[in-house]
């Protein structure tokens, strides 16, 4: 009888600690999801200039490509870009970075950018273990990140948010759909870094490979940014 009410009353922590972690894991989701929105609510409008190169078959020192762009985002209207400057092949200019900044264009309007967001209408989000850790000197929970659907806009990876404010730190993963018809589904990565209180893309990579191209390496350098708020919500 002891055995069985020791197996009964273990069985009953076990059943609490697994409410409380999802408990846990829950409020993180909803509090990813406020610190998304906020971004979204507030921001009435950037710019900033992005720097673009393609690196192919292993070589990241000599750029096959490159684009400097200012790009400037209005709320309720998206990104456009004006080309400061580009040099190297025109294929890969055209069929790569064009379509880069294409994709962009297509994504920033209104209805589309609310399918790329990284919150829990998008993705199925679970904490990963052995929290809290840091990065880059802050404090940060770390997120595995499952999409709904396939998109070219969704990937499956890993998610770090700040464990203060949950804003986002860094992100990995593989892209669930190619955006590009020459490149296989991309390696992405993203570091950000506060800019007037929310988190801005400061770095960016993308790896794919393709029997046409071979591996392709995209990387992204943001700065410069000027933002705009709109009245605290």
């Amino acid at each position: 009888m002891a055995v069985g009410i020791l197996a009964i009353f273990s069985g009953c922590l076990g059943t609490i600690a697994r409410s409380a972690q999802q408990l846990d894991l829950q409020s993180i989701i909803q509090h990813v999801d406020a610190a998304v929105q906020a971004r979204i609510d507030n921001i009435v409008d950037y710019s900033a200039t992005e720097h673009y190169a393609v690196f192919r078959n292993h070589d990241e020192v000599h750029p096959v490509a490159e684009m400097t762009v200012r790009a400037v985002y209005r709320k309720g209207q998206g990104k456009s870009y004006t080309t400061l400057s580009e040099s190297g092949s025109a294929l890969i200019r055209s069929q790569v970075l064009h379509s880069v900044l294409d994709n962009e264009k297509r994504l920033s309007l209104p209805g589309n950018v609310e399918t790329a967001l990284i919150d829990s209408a998008n993705y199925v989000m679970e904490l990963k273990p052995n929290q809290p850790q840091q990065l880059d000197g802050r404090d940060c929970l770390v997120l595995s990140l499952t999409p709904k659907r396939s998109s070219p806009y969704l990937f499956k990876g890993t998610l770090w948010v700040d464990a203060n404010d949950y804003s986002i730190l860094q992100l990995e993963g593989t892209a669930t759909k190619s955006p590009f018809f020459l490149t296989g589904a991309a390696q992405v990565s993203r570091q950000y870094a506060g800019i007037s209180g929310f988190p801005m893309a400061m770095h960016a990579s993308a790896i794919s490979n393709s029997a046409l191209l071979g591996q392709t390496i995209v990387k992204i350098d943001y700065k410069d940014y000027q933002v705009n708020l709109g009245p605290a919500k």
